[in-house]
């Protein structure tokens, strides 16, 4: 599993849903994107093809399995995590948390809202790329991968409903799990929730080997 953290978070910060998946005899990666924590780059467009890069560095680990290589990412990280998908075939499955759209990134850059680094000559790169892409398309193209979308009704950053959008969007097999009230960060420290998703996007994987 490949784990992407949202804007102004860091690697450490999902930790707890690494050693979940640990547990549960799965080979976990986290890593801090550019622009967050020990990152020594600035946030750019690339950051989708590292999706790529860290599950095939986590597929070369002797005992995984790289044709059931999964994304999980929250908030900026599920969009990373979809868009990472859509782009290849080196993931096998995602799971996306209150993904953001690229409408809510593009707002934040602008009003300076988004904790992250950028350098100031680049800043139009990541806009320009947010400006010219769709969530809604690139999840269309995960089928016939399982998708499993989850989101609080209650995000007061991201509404709920974009994520029964991009569920309409996508291809079977998929699940779409909405939490009553909550806020922003409620789904992604939810260990029960974890368990779940894991668990249905384990059961639609193909079979290893």
């Amino acid at each position: 599993m490949v784990i992407c953290h949202g804007a102004g978070s860091r690697k450490e910060n999902h930790a707890d849903f690494g050693r979940a998946c640990a547990a549960a005899g799965w080979a976990a990666l986290a890593y801090d994107q550019r622009g967050h924590g020990d990152s020594r780059d600035q946030m750019s467009p690339q950051a989708v093809g590292d999706v790529t890069r860290m599950a095939r560095l986590l597929a070369a680990i002797d005992g995984v399995d790289g044709e059931r290589v999964c994304v999980r990412g929250s908030s900026m990280g599920g969009l990373i995590a979809i868009h990472g998908a859509a782009a290849g075939e080196a993931l096998a499955g995602v799971i996306a948390i209150c993904p953001a759209s690229e409408e809510h990134l593009l707002r934040g850059l602008r009003r300076g809202e988004l904790e992250m680094r950028i350098a100031e000559r680049a800043r139009s790169d990541p806009e320009a790329w947010l400006s010219e892409h769709d969530l809604r398309d690139a999840v269309a193209m995960l089928a016939p991968r399982p998708l499993v979308l989850i989101h609080a009704r209650g995000d007061e950053r991201i509404p709920s409903e974009w994520s029964e959008q991009l569920y309409q969007r996508a291809g079977e097999p998929r699940k779409l799990i909405l939490l009553p009230g909550g806020h922003h960060r409620s789904a992604q420290h939810d260990s029960e929730l974890q368990g779940v998703a894991r668990r249905w996007l384990e059961r639609n994987l193909p079979a290893g080997r």
